[in-house]
């Protein structure tokens, strides 16, 4: 199933992304994170035709090489689970950001398994599409400069940046550029130094306009995501630029965000962002969130800073790090365990020993209340392993 697009792919390709066409060929129940799913079934097709490559992507690099999507169609809520219809279909990103990997995707495209496996259901792939184009890090370079002195991204899935532990829901221009300077260093051919290029760019670089909401999403094994989604319009300050090498690089880095997403969790469906043109700004509406959260989670998210503000409570040194880590952890496998979810299966999604997160459940319900949110389901409050 050769990919369906005129842009040449080429052996020299560094950049690219693909769009798979999905038809589930059953109901398909999935769980609020389940992007986790689509980021181990990749990096599975990788390890099955090139264990160097796979090894190289899961464990060497401090960029990750790829980033997802969630699954792009309507998923229909159900109790605290997600549920992919059959009759409906389904689309699924994958952008590729370093030649090796580009090449792989290449032959893996030519030749694609007939479904893919989500947990407990199938979804055939029906097409293979290229919708960002194949390019490289020299042809961003050289590309020509940015028409007017603005610039629009839109933010398609929720999208934050780490600081301090903490999520920053925020679109701040050296937050993003960060993101984006981090990619290029670590896969185009020439590296910039960070931390001067990302002075120039406060001084450049400024909000003009947003259209952005503010939502909590359940991503990896984690917990919970605080991210942004929407559209943001930048200025740059024309008058104020006297680095030539710099303004290429953020010509080039505003080119490279379809290809690399926004902020952290790319690899789990966070930050998809689109570069979009002047008159698209003028005509096309907000796309809709595709990572969609049920009245559970929405229980659950509560549950969850409820908990935590309440633990913290008992920390002696409420300031640190450490005491906001443990709080969370106790608050989310509490709120997690309160809602029917086994320690078990806690447990394993939290990737921690189950005697562990038995005790930290324990020494959690000591200090916990009942939760005033909403009524617990049936036998939540019963043992279970």
């Amino acid at each position: 199933m050769s990919p369906q697009n005129t842009t040449p792919w080429t052996a020299n390709t560094e950049l690219i992304g693909i769009t798979l066409t999905l038809k589930p060929l059953t109901d398909i129940t999935l769980q609020p994170n389940y992007t986790t799913g689509l980021h181990a079934w990749f990096l599975h097709q990788v390890r099955d035709s090139n264990p160097a490559l796979s090894k190289h992507l899961h464990d060497e690099q401090t960029e990750k090489a790829f980033t997802i999507s969630p699954l792009n169609g309507k998923l229909e809520p159900q109790n605290q689970n997600l549920i992919a219809k059959a009759n409906h279909e389904y689309t699924w990103t994958i952008t590729a950001l370093s030649k090796p990997l580009c090449n792989w995707l290449k032959t893996w495209c030519a030749r694609p398994p007939a479904t893919l496996d989500l947990y407990s259901g199938k979804l055939a792939i029906a097409q293979i599409a290229i919708t960002i184009p194949a390019t490289n890090y020299n042809a961003l370079w050289s590309a020509s400069p940015l028409p007017t002195a603005n610039f629009s991204l839109i933010f398609l899935t929720p999208t934050s940046f780490r600081q301090q532990q903490h999520h920053l829901p925020l679109p701040i221009p050296k937050n993003i550029f960060h993101s984006y300077l981090r990619r290029w260093n670590n896969f185009a051919p020439e590296a910039f130094p960070l931390d001067e290029f990302l002075e120039w760019i406060e001084k450049i670089v400024y909000v003009t306009d947003y259209q952005l909401s503010c939502t909590k999403v359940a991503v990896a094994k984690q917990g919970y995501v605080t991210g942004f989604i929407g559209k943001v319009e930048f200025g740059i300050d024309r008058q104020s630029r006297h680095n030539a090498d710099f303004e290429r690089l953020l010509q080039a880095l505003v080119q490279l965000a379809p290809y690399c997403s926004t902020g952290h969790k790319t690899t789990f469906g966070l930050g998809q962002t689109r570069l979009i043109s002047e008159n698209e700004v003028r005509n096309r509406k907000n796309e809709e969130p595709i990572i969609p959260t049920t009245p559970i989670q929405e229980h659950l998210i509560k549950r969850i800073a409820e908990l935590t503000a309440l633990f913290l409570q008992t920390k002696k040194r409420q300031g640190g790090d450490r005491a906001q880590n443990t709080a969370t952890l106790w608050a989310t496998i509490l709120a997690r365990y309160e809602l029917g979810e086994s320690l078990k299966a806690i447990a394993i999604d939290l990737d921690m020993p189950y005697e562990t997160v038995r005790k930290y459940a324990q020494t959690a319900r000591k200090f916990a209340r009942p939760s005033p949110l909403a009524p617990l389901p049936k036998g939540a409050r019963g043992t279970r392993n």
